[in-house]
């Protein structure tokens, strides 16, 4: 490099770095991107042809033109990915990747860990319309983000400003209620780029009372090019949101006010500098702040026997600076060296009101978090690519522990080889360490780890036409935390590190462009998950049998076609093998299999007006989400979205 090159060519690469989409990634396209330059599987622009980890791209653009208004229903389609859902829209949300907990994926946005301190996260509320991109790394990423990266990580980077002054702006509704809006404006000129965006979606839910749902969401981004060697970009997002549910953990439907909220600000700057012509630094500043309520009031005035009223209220904080050097030693080789320092903050209280008189519980804990780490790009030869990283980890509550990363990926002519060894860790939750009350939280509590490999190849044919890839995983859990009602002692904590499990299996892809109209993609994953140790007897990891609500088999398609100039449409199906759920409204818990279901979803636009540069386009949007009105569960007693039509309009600037 050299500080001579025009600052165009900086601040692309200053983009890239902190998140905005290459160019390449806006033309017309399959949803998943097999050639592409990646940042999270590295924290480095990395052609993926050069990436040994198994990696996913999905375009902001491609997602909302499929109609798709979520992170989560994005990530159904994602090889090795189990996305669960309770039901209406803004039920609660769970990722499965590779067989692993819900809470073993590291979740970003712009380099900001959306998860609470133990790795929990809710994708309901996380929504697509300010989504430049989504990459998904699967395999361990604690070597580069530490905690909760166990099978995986998924980073949203939101939209920058391209070129001259643009907006947009969208409606639409249709079934359950359901009303959604949306604009944006952007714009990016010589040094200076920005976007701001709105997005709001409100519906009537599935159930026949008390199942609203609101959520709000406020973002944007500012980018500046100091000088060609310098350059930042700060962004925020706000998400409020309001979820009123009639059902309890039985998916019975009983309370008449019973309801959720949720609100949070994550942020971050990302600067960094070339100090010399081969040495760069950078600095990420993150922070999240969220609160949360669950306010259960009586059903009516005379609803006052047994434990007939529930509150909760929680504040939960992570902030963080993690600073890196990347030295540039030789062409292909690049080798980094970083420190990051992490606090975690929960304040909750907790009132159950009762014929017995009232139980009040609170929480007030943080702690601190310091890390160190290396990792090392190269490639030898123009074939090619190996990184190896490892990471030293000092946490208040549980000491040091050490992960490491190594991977390998060759290239010949139209076939790519690549392989992964790894290990992983996610720290307890605040709960799990502090609780007190009903339920005593157990200080003691190491991190959960993991162990993991993978193998794959991809092979390019009909002059990259096809691109077929197959992928074989396997990982080990250890040191799983356990929950149990009987502990060994009175006074003695619920949760122990007791409980083990295995995950290994296949996931094939297919991507075809039959011609400039047609795309289509296709995944099929096998997961075979066992639990190993289950810790206690009646816990929900039951010894020698499959984990909970993870498929044997699971699959899905997507076709995307251009008709004729002004129109789109795709048709995306989504298979679903069956999966072992529990049965709790007995005297015991029972083991059951939710059945296999298929979904079919279709979407199109069409372009009414086409915008000038003196007057906006005029676009008509439809999509009907589970055409065949397919009966399923994803979570026992809780039905899933029975069909559903959304028809809107988006207006953009002219061009």
């Amino acid at each position: 490099m050299s500080f001579r090159l025009p600052a165009a060519v900086h601040l692309a690469a200053a983009l890239v770095a902190a998140g905005a989409p290459p160019l390449t990634a806006q033309q017309p396209g399959d949803t998943v991107r097999l050639r592409e330059i990646v940042v999270t599987a590295t924290r480095l622009p990395t052609p993926l042809a050069s990436t040994a980890s198994a990696v996913t791209v999905l375009t902001g653009d491609e997602l909302r033109e499929r109609g798709i208004a979520t992170v989560a229903e994005a990530l159904r389609g994602v090889p090795g990915a189990d996305v669960v859902e309770t039901g209406p829209f803004g039920g609660t949300t769970s990722l499965f990747l590779r067989g692993g907990e819900s809470d073993f994926v590291r979740i970003l946005v712009d380099g900001v860990p959306l998860n609470a301190p133990g790795g929990g996260m809710d994708l309901a509320t996380l929504a697509t319309a300010d989504v430049a991109r989504i990459e998904i790394v699967r395999g361990p990423g604690s070597v580069l983000y530490g905690s909760d990266a166990v099978t995986g990580v998924v980073q949203v980077f939101t939209r920058s400003g391209r070129g001259a002054l643009e907006w947009e702006t969208g409606a639409q509704g249709g079934t359950f209620r359901s009303r959604s809006y949306e604009a944006r404006v952007a714009s990016e000129s010589g040094r200076a780029g920005f976007s701001l965006g709105w997005s709001h979606f409100a519906d009537g839910g599935i159930y026949a009372f008390n199942n609203q749902y609101r959520n709000d969401v406020f973002g944007g981004s500012l980018t500046l090019l100091a000088d060609a060697r310098t350059s930042a970009r700060l962004s925020a997002r706000y998400t409020d949101a309001v979820y009123h549910y009639p059902t309890d953990g039985l998916g019975a439907v009983v309370y008449r006010n019973q309801y959720q909220t949720g609100r949070g600000v994550v942020a971050s700057l990302d600067a960094g500098r070339f100090l010399t012509p081969r040495l760069e630094g950078r600095l990420l500043l993150a922070a999240t702040e969220g609160s949360g309520r669950v306010d259960q009031e009586p059903n009516a005035p005379s609803d006052t026997l047994g434990y007939y009223a529930f509150r909760s209220f929680d504040r939960l904080s992570r902030r963080s600076a993690d600073a890196r050097l990347n030295l540039h030693a030789a062409a292909g080789t690049v080798l980094t060296a970083g420190a990051a320092l992490e606090t975690e903050a929960e304040r909750s209280s907790t009132l159950s009101l009762s014929q017995f008189g009232p139980s009040p519980g609170s929480l007030a804990v943080d702690r601190w978090n310091r890390a160190y780490y290396v990792q090392a790009l190269s490639e030898p030869g123009r074939r090619l690519a190996l990184n190896a990283g490892v990471r030293m980890e000092r946490n208040q509550a549980f000491g040091t522990f050490f992960t490491y990363r190594a991977g390998a990926a060759y290239r010949l002519k139209a076939t790519t080889l690549r392989a992964t060894l790894g290990s992983a860790f996610k720290e307890p939750s605040f709960f799990e360490n502090y609780a007190t009350g009903y339920v005593t939280g157990n200080p003691a509590l190491k991190p959960e780890r993991a162990t993991s490999w993978d193998a794959g190849v991809e092979r390019e044919l009909l002059g990259g036409r096809l691109v077929l890839s197959a992928t074989w995983f396997a990982q080990r859990f250890r040191n799983l935390i356990q929950f149990t009602f009987a502990p060994p002692s009175p006074g003695s904590p619920n949760y122990y590190n007791v409980a083990a499990a295995n995950a290994s299996g296949l996931e094939l892809a297919a991507r075809v462009a039959a011609a400039r109209a047609l795309s289509v993609t296709a995944q099929y994953t096998y997961t075979r998950t066992v639990a190993a140790d289950s810790g206690f007897d009646g816990a929900a990891f039951a010894q020698g049998q499959h984990l909970l609500r993870r498929p044997a088999h699971a699959g899905s398609v997507a076709a995307t076609a251009r008709l004729g100039s002004r129109g789109r449409a795709s048709l995306s199906a989504y298979w679903v093998g069956d999966r072992a759920d529990e049965d709790f409204s007995g005297a015991t818990p029972a083991r059951v299999t939710l059945p296999a279901y298929l979904r079919l979803d279709l979407a199109g636009d069409v372009e009414l007006i086409r915008g000038r540069s003196a007057a906006p386009g005029v676009t008509a949007t439809l999509k009907v989400e589970n055409v065949l009105d397919e009966r399923y569960q994803q979570v026992l007693h809780f039905p899933s979205r029975r069909r559903a039509v959304f028809v809107g309009v988006r207006l953009e600037s002219g061009r």
